[in-house]
């Protein structure tokens, strides 16, 4: 355990946990999936622009948890790092929609707009990015693991998972409309409010949770390398297996997810794709919150496999699906399969923090779960997309499109992590009867 709470989290927790969660990936599906659309659509329809982006936002968001996480374990608090990180998040993600390519041309009229628009895009991504991974993904993440504990981390993160979908869920259902209308500056403005009010609830309700201990034992600079050394590995090896396997699962995921909208748009000519998301993340959602009381009897690490199985099958017949309802059906299989392979992983990278480093290891998981897979990911699927060589023509433009072989790349690199995840079950015991997962030697308070 990684704290010495051992109470129920309480209703305002609870409520903290949902909105926050929520509201922090409201911002992420803009910056993962609608930011992607609206450079697609309007600055330049080249797939190696948005993996550059995707990957350049990593690699920003990665500095942030790092080095705010384990700020915050240093100072023993979260709840400032997280009001003001949501509202200065919120800010940023509102200044998208002054990116054009009419601005671009105003700023420099010597310079190439379509250029110049993309480096203004990147560099505002990378910036709202960093505010964002370190409200969230470092101190509210930190938070998560401060306010639970391992019996009850399976429903924990069985609710956070499914916090993705629901925001997708959200923007679909409240706010596609603008995109397709082209008003992307009102779009940015909507979730850019939501989020800073956020900020402002967080201020208010949130309660920086004592900790085990807080290590003072390193320096701010050397305690920031510490994790990725060889000693430490050796130290948590349950930490680490559950890590890397999140990394294999983030790259499989990272291949399709950036040009998942463009595709169903594009290439299936799925003009109603927000009501096939709509049912596909609802579905999915709800076998996810479902099925977080039996990670937690069952054992996170044994419920793995069965949950790596069903995803594959998802990315299998996605390939195979055309027209509405068989997108919906092969939609449920792989959404389910995603959500249900993230909950057990997550809830063991908190099982396995070691005391009073929470923020730190939030650190390590933006790493192994976000850089590395947002670096390779897309990158493997703008390759896959460019050798398909597929085009549609927009007012006379020739622009590429995703292909169904991107759901197949992300298959080869999902058979990776039969590794890691065997090894995760040699490491983990069974859970107790009527509890959750045993702590180990490795995580224990002392």
């Amino acid at each position: 355990m990684t704290t010495a709470n051992t109470a129920p989290l309480g209703r305002r927790r609870w409520t903290m946990l949902i909105v926050l969660g929520l509201v922090g990936q409201l911002a992420w599906t803009v910056e993962n999936m609608y930011l992607n659309v609206f450079v697609h659509d309007t600055i330049s329809d080249d797939p190696a622009v948005i993996a550059a982006m995707v990957a350049a936002s990593a690699t920003a968001a990665t500095a942030a948890t790092l080095t705010i996480g384990a700020l915050s374990d240093r100072l023993g608090r979260r709840r400032a790092f997280i009001a003001g990180g949501y509202l200065a998040w919120g800010l940023t993600t509102a200044a998208f929609g002054m990116v054009t390519l009419d601005t671009a041309a105003a700023l420099a009229p010597a310079a190439d707009a379509a250029a110049l628009a993309v480096i203004l895009v990147i560099a505002l991504d990378c910036l709202m990015s960093f505010l964002g991974a370190g409200a969230n993904d470092a101190a509210f993440q930190a938070w998560v693991t401060d306010v639970t504990r391992p019996a009850n981390r399976g429903r924990v993160e069985a609710v956070l998972a499914i916090m993705p979908l629901m925001a997708m869920l959200v923007v679909f259902g409240g706010f596609d409309a603008l995109t397709r209308a082209g008003h992307w500056t009102a779009f940015f403005l909507a979730i850019g409010a939501i989020t800073a009010a956020a900020g402002g609830t967080a201020a208010l309700f949130v309660r920086d949770a004592p900790a085990a201990r807080r290590d003072h034992a390193t320096g701010y600079l050397a305690g920031l390398a510490e994790g990725l050394r060889p000693a430490t590995m050796r130290a948590h090896p349950g930490l680490y297996l559950a890590l890397t396997a999140w990394c294999v699962w983030g790259v499989s995921t990272q291949v399709f997810l950036p040009y998942l909208i463009i595709y169903l748009q594009r290439y299936l000519n799925i003009d109603g794709y927000a009501l096939v998301l709509a049912v596909v993340l609802t579905g999915a959602s709800a076998v996810s919150v479902a099925c977080g009381p039996l990670i937690d009897r069952a054992g996170k690490a044994r419920f793995l496999p069965p949950a790596i199985a069903l995803y594959a099958a998802g990315l299998l017949l996605m390939p195979l699906a055309r027209g509405t309802l068989p997108v919906i059906g092969a939609g449920l299989v792989l959404m389910s399969g995603f959500m249900l392979v993230l909950a057990p992983i997550g809830a063991l990278v908190r099982d396995h923090t070691p005391p009073g480093r929470a923020g730190h290891v939030q650190g390590l998981r933006m790493v192994f779960a976000i850089l590395i897979p947002m670096i390779i990911g897309p990158w493997i699927g703008a390759t896959v997309i460019k050798g398909a060589d597929r085009h549609y023509e927009e007012l006379g433009v020739l622009k590429q499109v995703p292909t169904p072989a991107i759901f197949l790349a992300a298959a080869a690199v999902l058979a990776l992590i039969v590794a890691p995840v065997l090894a995760l079950r040699r490491t983990t015991p069974p859970p107790a009867s009527g509890a959750g997962d045993h702590d180990t030697k490795e995580n224990a308070a002392p």
